[in-house]
Formats: C-alpha cells, structure tokens, sequence
C-alpha cells in the first residue's frame, strides 16, 4: 500500500517538481499538496488545475507538511532549507532530488530543527524540456532512484523515504553520497559532458551536413539542450567525481583516433567489439587492452 502523507510541500516547482506533484496526485499519496518557487506563474497554473492544493512562500508551503521535497539546483538548497527550518513541524522528512549528494548530504542535515530528518535522493529522470508545463506523472515510473542515507540517519526515515520514492513508480536503491557522485559522474554527468562537447565541435560542421541528421544524432545530441545553469551547477558540483572519467574518455577516443589515422583494421574492429561488450554488460571486468590504466 502507498505510504500517505497528510501534506507533501515541495520546494521548486519545475519539470521535476511538478512531475512529483503529478504523480502523487494521481497515486493519493498525500493528502494535500504544497508548492513554493522563485516563479509565480507555474504555481498559480498548478493550482487552477488541481495539481497543487495550496501555493505561496516556503514558510507557507511547508507549514504542517509530514514530508517537503527539495526541488530545486543542489546549490539554491541550503539557502530553501534555511528559510523552511523555522516553519518545520517536528519529526518531517525532508528529502530532495539533487543530482550531487556529497554536499547537500553533509551541510543539509545541520539545518533541520532536532527530530526532523534528511535522507537525499536522487531519481534518475528529467529531460530537456523546462518547466512544470512538462510534468508528467510517470515521469519516475520504472526509473531508478538512488537513496544516500547517512550512517546516523535513523531506520525508519530511509524507509519512509525508500517507500515515498517507490510509490511515484520509481526502482530504489541505496547508495552512501560519495559512492553516488561517483557512479553517477559515470554514467550521467560525463555523457552530458560529451553531448556538449561535441555540439561545440559542431559548429565547425559544413553547413549542408545538418539536412543528413538522423535518428543517430538526435539520440545523442538531446541531452546538449539540458538546462545550461542547471548542468553547470552539476558539473561544478561534482567535478572532483568527473574528473577520471574524462581521463579515461580521452585516453579511449584518443586510441581510436590514433587506430584510424593509421589504417589499423583490425584494431578498430577490437576496440568497437569491445565497446559492445562493455555496453552489454558481456565483458568481465579488468579485461582489455587498457585494463587498470
């Protein structure tokens, strides 16, 4: 059975924060629901349409709520918490859907009144497209949703959180927040990495090139329209994280091009197997050419 909760305030109120609004809307997970944002527009909208029950500052939104969602940049955080903390009931959750969880997870926790708790999050959904007016409900559904408790966080507030996420549709996992930032910079921050990269190296395209975009392009070059602000945030969030896999991107694409250069057939064929096989999760691990390079 979906956990419920009396009232759900959720703090920043774009493409994320209103696809949670949304889907719990649709689950009755909360009985009512709150919203705060820098932007008027899409809370007033929200609420003509019955997604939100109520709207207005952060001390309004999360009066009385049982569990508060921070929707906003990992960086804007502290400063939302902060303006919360004094309207908190005692015992809320607080939970969040930051990209970066080694800093929210380490200054978050200090700002909440005694006996309320933190346990971040991070659902692995989101597009390109901005703003509430692209919620969805199933935006979570069937994604995967890593949850960083902190070694003194109390048992039961992981497993609240676990279940909250769980209900929007979401696959959860546990990870610590280092472990997280880590994995992540992997297999998240370093393609949005390359996708801007290489839509820079575009620009030295010849201009008849674009009338050829198919299907292959589109797919890798639909994360570069990410939110500029946002994924800056991101990435100098978690840049100590990224910073071997760029390594190691290099080192890879420069072994191919060098393979190219020189006409060498079938050390390509190698290198491109191997791509396969990595991707399909065929290849043990350690083995390769470049193993613990």
């Amino acid at each position: 059975m979906s956990p419920r909760f009396e009232k759900l305030a959720i703090l920043g109120f774009g493409l994320l924060g209103g696809s949670v609004a949304l889907a719990a809307r649709e689950r009755g997970i909360a009985g009512q629901i709150a919203g705060a944002s820098r932007s008027r527009e899409p809370l007033e909208a929200a609420l003509a349409s019955g997604k939100l029950d109520q709207i207005g500052s952060i001390g309004e939104a999360v009066t009385g709520a049982d569990l508060v969602v921070l929707a906003a940049p990992v960086s804007a955080m502290p400063a939302i918490l902060g303006e919360a903390a004094p309207r908190l009931a005692a015992g809320v959750l607080v939970t969040d859907l930051g990209s970066v969880k080694s800093e929210p997870c380490r200054t978050l926790p200090g700002l909440l009144p005694e006996a309320a708790a933190f346990v971040g999050a991070h659902p692995m959904a989101g597009g390109h497209e901005l703003g509430a007016r692209h919620a969805r409900a199933d935006l979570f559904e069937g994604r995967c949703c890593v949850v960083t408790p902190l070694p003194e966080t109390a048992g039961e507030a992981v497993a609240a959180v676990s279940a909250f996420w769980a209900s929007l549709g979401c696959r959860v996992v546990q990870r610590s927040p280092e472990q997280h930032d880590v994995e992540v910079a992997w297999i998240s921050h370093l393609p949005h990495v390359l996708a801007f990269a290489y839509s820079h190296a575009l620009a030295e395209a010849p201009p008849g090139a674009r009338e050829l975009v198919g299907s292959g392009f589109q797919d890798f070059t639909r994360i570069a329209r990410s939110d500029a602000e946002l994924w800056a945030g991101i990435l100098e969030a978690n840049q100590a994280s990224l910073a071997v896999p760029i390594e190691r991107f290099s080192e890879a694409l420069g072994e191919l091009a060098k393979a190219i250069s020189n006409s060498e057939r079938g050390h390509q064929e190698r290198f491109l197997a191997r791509a396969r096989a990595i991707i399909d999760g065929t290849e043990p691990r350690g083995s390769g050419e470049n193993a613990g390079a």
